[in-house]
């Protein structure tokens, strides 16, 4: 699913190494817990997964696919089709309705609009989404920057998932939410996950998460191993 060799990442080229990583692997359906403080490089590491940012050294590959063989415009169209993001600011079009910003990756996606047509369509899919994450139905229409902090995660969240993407990255997903929610937040997300056959990697600071994850890792240890490669 992600093959990452060792490589080497900086922000500017002849600039100190942001990220140094021996050899990594994350199987389909695994979920990852990627934890370390402030400044580690842990938005990077998402980046480079998702093929937003490339390696001055070293491949990184999803569903056997090296991010840096492709041109720009595959590159985008390639992670429409198999990455779902959930922002840590989640990124919703504030103008666009509930449904709408859920749909949206189907606009972009002809394989995820095609994987919604089993469910009825990206608007039923969107719906039925919406009904996981316990939104009521009120709330569909409403433009989404009318909505609370915790109803925008969640709508962030469906977003990501609609289409049944590979691999689903997330962001700090429950910064914005207060202790007694992100439990029931996660279990849904990673049910929803698992439902979907999506590989889940998860960046939290929140470690009582950590042990629901298949993997954990620490970036500032991985950093260290990779140094080491």
């Amino acid at each position: 699913m992600i093959d990452i060799e060792p490589m080497r990442f900086a922000w500017t080229r002849g600039g100190p190494d942001t990220l140094v990583l021996g050899r990594l692997h994350v199987a389909q359906g695994q979920t990852v817990f990627l934890q370390g403080p402030s400044g580690c490089g842990k938005s990077s590491f998402l980046g480079l997964l998702a093929g937003v940012l490339q390696p001055q050294q070293g491949r990184v590959t999803l569903l056997g696919q090296d991010w840096a063989a492709l041109p720009s415009g595959q590159r985008d169209a390639f992670r429409a089709d198999h990455v779902g993001v959930i922002f840590q600011q989640f990124n919703l079009l504030p103008y666009l309705s509930v449904l709408d910003n859920i749909t949206l990756p189907c606009r972009f996606s002809k394989l995820r609009r095609e994987r919604c047509q089993a469910t009825g369509g990206p608007e039923a899919s969107a719906q039925t989404w919406l009904e996981r994450m316990g939104l009521p139905e009120g709330l569909w229409v409403r433009r989404a920057d009318t909505l609370s902090v915790g109803q925008q995660q969640r709508v962030a969240a469906a977003r990501a998932l609609i289409g049944q993407p590979e691999l689903v990255l997330a962001d700090e997903p429950t910064s914005a939410l207060d202790a007694a929610l992100r439990h029931d937040f996660m279990d849904v997300l990673m049910q929803a996950a698992r439902d979907a056959g999506s590989t889940l990697v998860c960046v939290s600071h929140d470690p009582q998460q950590a042990a629901r994850f298949d993997l954990q890792w620490s970036l500032p240890e991985l950093q260290q191993t990779g140094a080491r490669a």
